[in-house]
């Protein structure tokens, strides 16, 4: 079976050598490697040039300034495979991750899509408890635990993709979104392989995170995926700001009794929120009284600076470009 692996990068200098020993050494040789470099300036073209993979072709595609959509396609265009594995730069496969993906397609029964699953680094506390926050937990496919749904280890027909109309290109992130849910409305047949794993490396910051998500956010609105993110977040707030409002209209006498009460709400909102997280996440990352509490004092202020960061990238998006609110059904195609 020859699959063509895909990965858009930009200024991965640190993590695309050990990706491209990783995709050399699976147990599923793939046929070629076709990396899209979307406008590097850390020289991660040149790492890629200079990677000896042995007699596995790495193509090195040099598309300029792009976002990972078009890096996808421009990829996508020039395999020559009929079975495209697409998977992203940060992350690392398990040495079977592409056998595991050519499994469901292997058995009886026709199949055109083929979803693997993906896990969180959790090397340090902070991202331990920020995969708690906004990653979501396994839940069980065919008796395994496995999340869905991830462009990054993601394997399909050539036509599926040419059927969809690709991956849109003007936006940075949620692209992967709208590509994977313009294939469920097109019927196609999906399996899923919960040992196809990728390791994720998420954000190791609050700094880092906060710009991550806001360039999420912005570009979620953009996707038109606002009422999947956004709007509750809005509403949360929306409800604080009513209870501030007798501020303003209070005497002296009540009002610093008053500034307590959207600040106690607030408080409370980020605490239950910090609760459920951990309650919704006890089973991938188990742990007594003690643990979950240390979790508690360093989850409720990372959901507010992502709360911040999304609600700084719905006003970076209506002050700057706000004609992407819904991206236009013939954007992105190949």
């Amino acid at each position: 079976m020859k699959i063509s692996v895909i990965i858009p990068v930009r200024n991965e200098a640190a993590s695309v050598p050990k990706l491209l020993e990783s995709l050399t050494s699976q147990s599923l040789t793939p046929a070629e490697i076709l990396i899209t470099d979307t406008g590097s300036t850390d020289g991660t073209p040149e790492i890629v040039e200079a990677f000896d993979a042995g007699h596995l072709p790495v193509h090195l595609i040099r598309a300029g300034h792009g976002y990972p959509g078009r890096g996808r396609n421009l990829g996508a265009r020039q395999a020559g495979s009929e079975w495209l594995a697409f998977i992203d730069a940060g992350v690392t496969p398990d040495q079977c991750w592409l056998e595991s993906l050519a499994e469901p397609v292997q058995s009886p029964g026709e199949v055109d899509v083929v979803y693997g699953s993906f896990q969180p680094v959790t090397d340090t506390f902070f991202k331990e408890c920020a995969a708690i926050a906004f990653v979501p937990p396994a839940v069980s496919v065919n008796g395994q635990p496995m999340r869905t749904r991830s462009i990054a280890s993601a394997l399909m027909r050539r036509s599926v993709w040419l059927a969809v109309g690709g991956f849109p290109e003007d936006l940075r992130s949620a692209e992967d979104l709208l590509f994977m849910d313009r294939i469920e409305a097109a019927d196609f047949r999906i399996a899923y392989a919960p040992k196809a794993l990728v390791h994720w490396n998420i954000q190791p910051t609050f700094g880092k995170t906060f710009r991550r998500f806001v360039t999420y956010s912005q570009h979620n609105i953009r996707a038109g995926l606002w009422k999947h993110w956004q709007r509750t977040i809005f509403r949360r707030y929306f409800v604080l700001l009513l209870l501030a409002l007798p501020i303003f209209l209070l005497d002296r006498s009540w009002l610093a009794i008053w500034l307590f009460v959207p600040v106690l709400a607030w408080l409370l909102m980020i605490v239950s929120r910090s609760i459920i997280a951990i309650r919704r996440n006890r089973h991938c990352y188990p742990a007594g009284i003690g643990r979950n509490l240390a979790r508690l004092t360093l989850l409720a202020p990372l959901l507010a600076v992502i709360d911040m960061a999304a609600i700084v990238g719905s006003v970076q998006w209506l002050l700057t470009d706000r004609s992407y609110s819904k991206l236009e059904s013939s954007g992105g195609r190949p």
